[in-house]
C-alpha cells in the first residue's frame, strides 16, 4: 500500500513545485508593482492626502497642485509642496522646499485685505505666466513684463487688480519689472480674480524671493525653484495652488 502512494506523492509534491515556480514572476511582479505605486504617494504628508481626499469637487480634474503651507498664521515661512496626478494616484513630482509669503503670515479664509501684509488663504488657479526675457521655458501662456507694465493696487480705480500697459489712471500700483528682479520669473495666482471685488487684495503672484524674506502678500521662493515650476507647469492639467495653514485649510468646506 505505501509503495503504491509514493509515486502519487512525488507526482504531486513536483506539481506544487511546478505551480510556484510557473506563478512566481508574476507574484513578483505584482509585488514590484504594488510597492512602486506606493512609493508613489509614500512620502506625501498626512494632511495633504486627507486634504485631497476630502476636496475632491474643489480639486475637480486638476492634475498639478501646489501647496504652500505652514503650522502658524504669524508666520512668513512656508513649506511648498509639488504634486501630480498620474493615472489616478497622486505624487510627489519633485522635493519639498522652503518658500516665504506675506509679512504678517496668512489671512483666514475670505478675510484677505489690501494692504494687510497677508497672503490670502484658499484655493485658487494658477494663470499666466511672466518675466523680464522675452520667453521663458514653460507650457504656460506667458507675457513679458517691461518698464511700461504696472499692476494696480488702488481700490478707487476701474484698473485695481489688473496688468495695464503704459501708466495707469490710479493713485497707486506696482511695477511689474521691478529692480530687485522678484518678479524676473512668476506666475499669476489667480485671487480675487473672477470676480475682482474691491479691496480685497491685488497682485499675488508667485514669485523670486528677496534673501528669503516675506513679501507683501505673494509666495516667493528661491529664483531656481520658480523655474522649475515654470518648466514643470502644464496648463492642460489645469494647475492648482492651495495656501494656507494646515488648521485654517481644514475650515475649507468638504465638498
Amino acid at each position: 500500500m505505501d509503495k503504491k502512494l509514493k509515486p502519487s506523492r512525488f507526482k504531486v509534491v513536483a506539481m506544487m513545485f511546478v505551480f510556484i515556480i510557473a506563478i512566481f514572476p508574476i507574484l513578483f511582479s505584482s509585488a514590484i508593482y504594488s510597492a512602486k505605486e506606493s512609493d508613489l504617494s509614500a512620502n506625501i504628508s498626512p494632511f495633504i492626502k486627507k486634504f485631497i481626499a476630502h476636496h475632491t469637487t474643489q480639486i475637480g480634474k486638476s492634475e498639478q497642485l501646489i501647496f504652500a503651507t505652514n503650522r502658524d498664521a504669524s508666520s512668513f515661512r512656508v513649506m511648498i509642496h509639488a504634486l501630480e496626478r498620474s493615472k489616478g494616484i497622486w505624487h510627489i513630482a519633485f522635493p519639498t522646499f522652503a518658500g516665504s509669503i506675506g509679512e504678517k503670515g496668512f489671512a483666514a479664509i475670505d478675510k484677505k485685505r489690501e494692504g494687510d501684509g497677508k497672503s490670502p488663504s484658499g484655493i485658487f488657479p494658477l494663470g499666466i505666466s511672466f518675466g523680464y526675457d522675452s520667453s521663458v521655458v514653460t507650457r504656460m501662456p506667458y507675457r513679458q513684463a517691461t518698464e511700461h507694465d504696472f499692476w494696480v493696487d488702488d481700490v478707487n480705480s476701474e484698473d485695481y487688480n489688473k496688468w495695464i500697459t503704459s501708466k495707469p489712471n490710479a493713485a497707486s500700483w506696482e511695477k511689474m519689472k521691478r529692480d530687485d528682479d522678484q518678479y524676473k520669473y512668476g506666475v499669476v495666482i489667480e485671487y480675487n480674480m473672477h470676480p475682482i471685488v474691491k479691496g480685497k487684495g491685488s497682485a499675488i503672484f508667485l514669485h523670486v524671493w528677496k534673501h528669503g524674506g516675506a513679501t507683501a502678500g505673494c509666495v516667493a521662493m528661491a529664483e531656481e525653484m520658480v523655474l522649475r515650476i515654470l518648466r514643470w507647469l502644464d496648463p492642460a492639467k489645469r494647475p492648482l495652488i492651495i495656501m494656507g495653514t494646515e488648521s485654517e485649510l481644514h475650515s475649507v468646506p468638504s465638498r
